[in-house]
């Protein structure tokens, strides 16, 4: 009762002007993220709204870090305290941030059943990193089947009616193929892999890379390119790009980010990629990446960090990064408002992600990426067998993981 008197007294002070009226400062968070453009601008409208929703409370303040520096910059800067409160980023970093230390912050203390069960079950699976959730996930990224609609009316569901279709409207003296993707770059090469059931870690994640099914996969695309012939040589992303748009590859395997180097003279649809025939009618399954919402373990306002993260992972904030910011939200609700459902490419993400694979996030997969690119380019180049290759690239993997793993 005291105290209570106490506090009585000073505030019947302070309204007739004896003592000041004590002032609280909002509590102020950074956010660092590397979206431009309509993505960034989407970004800050949401942020905006949050900040007017809680004005007086709290303050969020975003920084675009430019994407070539931006990995470097949080392991560098975070663990020092010397970053942000939150950081958004895909996966794929995850495991090895966690494994450095004071990085990123692990949130099953405020995570609830009920915000879980908001997202597409994979993509919180990406955010978690040995049964614990680092983070909130935001956005998703896959490969999926764009069309030239002039030359391909209706889409091939399986890889028996991708290979005749994609065999009519081959002309290779002419530079015209049916089917054009980076297939000798490994992440593109995932969604075979994955759909013939292979993989690059085990459940122990002990590196897989020559497993049976894994050099299934890579004999299939041989076949794609030296026997069916449906596949240029060689496929740059210029060169991808460039024959979508001369009318020259009727079909190509790649994300969102392809589209906006599609000419607007070409009428493109999108479509799931096509189901394996050669192996019982299974969907090639892509990699997702995930973009996730993290705390930074340095941060000294944790609590109402995780609350921001929680509101940018909502519904509302996803439905304007999906529309204005052209973005994949992994809020599953998302889906349900009719614009979004109606719109094309949104629900060819969404339709594809379905049958998607998180790219692991293990600080190992770092591993992966010069043994199997180096794999996939002497197979194409027809200077080793996928046997060979992948033989090779397990004995590198498992001896840079072993490295990693003494250290």
């Amino acid at each position: 009762m005291t105290h209570l008197r106490t506090l009585l007294a000073a505030l019947c002070l302070c309204a007739v002007g004896l003592l000041p009226v004590p002032s609280f400062a909002a509590t102020e968070l950074v956010l660092w993220h590397a979206y431009r453009a309509e993505e960034k601008a989407a970004l800050e409208k949401v942020v905006a709204e949050y900040n007017k929703a809680n004005e007086g409370k709290v303050k969020v303040t975003t920084l675009a870090v430019p994407y070539d520096a931006y990995a470097d910059k949080i392991s560098a800067t975070v663990p020092r305290g010397k970053g942000p409160d939150l950081f958004i980023f895909a996966q794929d970093r995850l495991g090895g941030w966690i494994e450095a230390g004071n990085t990123v912050e692990p949130i099953d203390f405020f995570l609830d059943d009920a915000t879980k069960k908001r997202f597409i079950p994979t993509t919180m699976e990406a955010m978690t990193y040995r049964g614990t959730a680092y983070g909130l996930p935001l956005n998703y990224k896959v490969i999926t089947l764009i069309y030239n609609k002039k030359l391909v009316p209706t889409p091939p569901k399986t890889s028996g009616e991708m290979v005749t279709m994609a065999k009519k409207l081959t002309d290779a003296k002419a530079g015209r193929f049916g089917l054009a993707y980076a297939y000798n770059d490994f992440y593109y090469h995932a969604a075979v892999m994955n759909g013939f059931g292979g993989g690059v870690f085990d459940a122990k994640n002990t590196p897989t890379m020559n497993s049976p099914a894994n050099v299934k996969s890579v004999e299939q695309v041989l076949k794609w390119k030296n026997k069916d012939g449906i596949l240029p040589a060689e496929p740059s992303s210029a060169l991808i790009t460039s024959l979508f748009n001369e009318g020259k590859a009727a079909m190509v395997f790649s994300g969102p980010w392809f589209l906006g180097e599609v000419s607007k003279d070409v009428e493109y649809g999108l479509a799931r990629l096509p189901t394996l025939d050669e192996n019982k009618g299974t969907p090639m399954k892509p990699w997702m990446t995930v973009e996730g919402v993290y705390v930074a373990a340095p941060s000294k306002n944790k609590e109402a960090a995780y609350d921001f993260a929680k509101f940018l992972t909502d519904a509302g904030p996803g439905k304007t990064l999906a529309l204005e910011g052209r973005q994949s939200p992994a809020n599953q609700a998302v889906y349900q408002d009719a614009k979004v459902s109606a719109d094309p490419l949104l629900k060819a993400m969404k339709d594809q992600v379905d049958v998607a694979v998180p790219m692991p996030n293990l600080p190992e997969m770092s591993m992966v990426w010069t043994p199997a690119t180096s794999a996939m380019n002497t197979v194409f180049k027809n200077t080793a067998t996928p046997k060979a290759a992948l033989d090779s690239a397990q004995k590198s993997v498992a001896k840079d993981v072993a490295g990693l793993r003494k250290k």
